[in-house]
């Protein structure tokens, strides 16, 4: 007699999950049969499902082929594996499937955009003009990133700091590495240091040179995003640069100065230095002048060169240069 608790129907549902991993609603219902009754073989199997037993062997074959059933052994016939290492196992197979269909789609994405550019030039670049056209391009490119965003930072600046705080943040909660190049002369701005000692504290790697070419956002080596004018001339114009040479080229300015900048270092841990002194090594460390050093700790310039010697004389050191080298020794940068 036929089970009538299995659905005759070929199609499997929409909400069925496994049409996901590719498993069709008859040899669904076969592998049911199995589970059901493992010692029924083909024939009993066949009368649970209302098929021909020559069909029933074709889909436990397509089982087999998938991973939830094993084959026969000299203790018998057809046996199913547990449910739920088969279905795992099958997900995993899936999943490498995708990431291998994701990287050819990466691959052909960058032959369809060396097309469009061969066909059309005028796509490698987007204008953006105005605060508010810039500010929005700039979180689209942060919300696109999928690997690294890397970064020229220097004054003046354009959108909120707290803004840029939150974009980073966000950034780096999903996992994506960001790096960071800051001028010198923008970290005398207590509000950018601030804010990059709060990134540095989330984990983006930073570094510091006496100032940088140019303001310049680059996403995932793919996507770049430049001031348009120069600084000085003022307004807000940049321009979005699509994959290309010369998005490759601005790659690898950024990682020309990366190897010539001072890493930027995360606070020390407590009991190591006073607070004050904490602070005092990061700003040296940051590059900063005397004199943004003693506005910063809100000092005379006697009183910070005092506090520099008294570190040099109880970390051994002779020279600023020697001090910067033993405090990075006990890991203090």
């Amino acid at each position: 007699m036929v089970n009538t608790a299995y659905d005759t129907a070929d199609q499997t549902p929409a909400a069925s999950p496994w049409a996901a991993v590719g498993v069709s609603a008859f040899d669904e219902r076969v592998y049911q049969a199995i589970l059901h009754q493992p010692d029924a073989g083909a024939a009993g199997w066949a009368l649970l499902t209302g098929a021909s037993p020559a069909r029933v062997r074709e889909s436990c074959n397509q089982l087999l082929a998938v991973g939830l059933l094993q084959p026969p052994d000299s203790m018998g016939g057809l046996r199913a594996i547990d449910p739920r290492v088969a279905v795992r196992g099958l997900i995993r197979r899936r999943e490498t499937v995708s990431e291998l269909l994701a990287a050819t789609a990466e691959e052909m994405a960058t032959a369809y955009e060396a097309g469009l550019l061969r066909e059309e030039p005028s796509r490698l670049i987007e204008v953006a003009s105005g605060e508010g056209a810039i500010a929005a391009r700039l979180e689209e490119m942060y919300a696109r990133a999928e690997h690294e965003v890397c970064l020229f930072d220097t004054p003046p600046y354009l959108a909120p700091p707290t803004r840029q705080l939150d974009l980073q943040a966000d950034l780096l909660s999903r996992g994506i590495a960001s790096r960071g190049i800051y001028a010198a002369t923008g970290l005398e701005d207590p509000k950018v240091l601030s804010r990059t000692w709060r990134m540095v504290e989330l984990g983006e790697q930073a570094r510091v040179l006496p100032s940088v070419p140019v303001k310049l956002l680059v996403v995932d080596g793919r996507r770049a995003m430049l001031p348009l004018t120069p600084s000085a001339a003022g307004g807000y114009c940049a321009v979005v640069v699509w994959h290309s040479a010369v998005t490759e080229a601005l790659q690898k300015l950024f990682e020309m100065a990366w190897q010539q900048a001072t890493p930027l270092g995360r606070p020390v841990g407590d009991g190591e230095l006073a607070e004050g002194e904490r602070t005092l090594i990061r700003l040296l460390a940051a590059g900063l002048k005397d004199e943004a050093v003693a506005r910063h700790l809100g000092v005379s310039l006697r009183t910070l060169r005092r506090r520099v010697s008294e570190l040099q004389e109880r970390l051994g050191a002779t020279s600023r240069f020697q001090l910067g080298v033993q405090a990075s020794q006990r890991g203090w940068l």
